[in-house]
């Protein structure tokens, strides 16, 4: 391949080279014999489900991300539910200039049956005031199980106009999979964009072209190591990426009781009133309650073994656990959320001091409640 025919990744859009294997864009030179022409990374991910630690960095994404405040765009922003706070794109309004925002919420089919979709939109719609993003409209969908994907194609063409449409996204939000369905509606490109549960799929910016002359741009999802997704293992990411409706457990708890998801984490009820919590996490996550007094001796005795995922093998590649304090205030009906874990549910209004124990470094807070 000589310098004049530089050429495109058509599932992740990196310029390939036949050079170096290990670097990005690299394919094997009979590849090229083929159409399209993905890169091997891309290949392994299609045909394979293999991840590879080669992913795009921080400030590669922002500088990808910051001329879109100068173009004429509607910004498809896509969160994940399971996830909301881990997954929203904190800087986002600061980028997109006056371009209107469109917020779609993937994975909604992950949400209890009974849940009521208004109450969501609006729980939705208070979190990102309180983030400064102001949205056009908010569209609650499943992409993998097609639910309220024509309420998004509808969304898009009522607030495109003549704009390109770029969609952008943390890893693990479910965005390539939303684009191939984009792709499906809205141009006749028969090359799909590569999809896969891994972090760090999309590389560089596609461009998808459509009928009027404009563009789907997609931009790379961004790697927030904040959510506990992007620390764990392969094996132990597809354990606590729930791929079901979530089955609520209740537990009635006195004060100085402690709960351990796996040995990723562990919430302490210090103090308050007898009381319900109500944990919503993948349903191949084990939880074990304990007293507080033997929570230290516990985790240390039987982390890897009776307390899983991590098994022992793993355990090394964890953070450590941090400790985060948390006061729920009386009359409130709130979540503490550790991000790309799930969340517990405070159901009383009579208060409590809790603790949650995450790896250094993931994202732990308190919120209003979603369900």
């Amino acid at each position: 391949m000589s310098k004049d025919e530089i050429m495109h990744c058509a599932g992740c859009g990196v310029e390939l080279q036949i050079e170096e294997q290990g670097k990005l864009g690299y394919v094997p030179v009979e590849a090229f014999q083929k159409e399209p022409i993905i890169c091997q990374r891309c290949y392994r991910i299609k045909h394979y489900n293999e991840s590879s630690s080669i992913t795009l960095q921080q400030d590669d994404f922002l500088k990808l991300l910051s001329h879109v405040g100068n173009t004429k765009a509607l910004v498809v922003n896509i969160v994940d539910i399971f996830d909301f706070e881990g997954s929203m794109i904190s800087s986002l309004a600061r980028f997109v200039g006056s371009n209107p925002i469109l917020l779609v919420v993937n994975k909604i089919d992950l949400l209890p049956k009974v849940t009521n979709p208004n109450k969501i939109i609006n729980w939705v719609q208070r979190r990102a005031k309180e983030h400064s993003l102001r949205v056009v409209d908010i569209v609650l969908c499943s992409a993998k199980k097609n639910i309220g994907f024509d309420r998004v194609i509808s969304a898009v063409a009522e607030h495109r106009g003549n704009r390109d449409v770029y969609v952008v996204g943390a890893t693990n939000v479910g965005k390539s999979t939303l684009i191939n369905r984009l792709i499906s509606d809205y141009s006749d490109l028969d090359a799909e964009l590569t999809t896969s549960q891994y972090p760090g799929t999309t590389l560089d910016l596609v461009k998808i072209p459509l009928d009027d002359g404009r563009y789907i741009v997609d931009t790379p999802g961004i790697v927030y190591s904040h959510r506990l997704t992007e620390v764990v293992t392969k094996r132990d990411l597809s354990r606590i990426m729930p791929d079901k409706p979530l089955k609520p457990i209740v537990f009635q708890l006195n004060s100085e009781q402690t709960l351990f998801f796996g040995a990723m984490a562990r919430f302490d009820f210090i103090k308050g009133e007898h009381q319900s919590f109500t944990c919503y996490t993948s349903n191949a996550v084990q939880i074990h309650r304990t007293k507080l007094e033997r929570a230290d001796e516990l985790y240390e005795g039987h982390k890897g073994e009776m307390l899983v995922p991590p098994v022992k093998a793993d355990l090394d590649e964890l953070p450590k656990l941090v400790k985060h304090p948390i006061h729920i205030p009386k009359g409130k009906r709130m979540d503490v959320l550790i991000s790309g874990l799930g969340w517990i549910k405070v159901n009383s209004e009579a208060g409590a001091e809790l603790a949650v124990h995450a790896p250094k470094g993931i994202k732990v807070i308190a919120r209003e409640s979603l369900i």
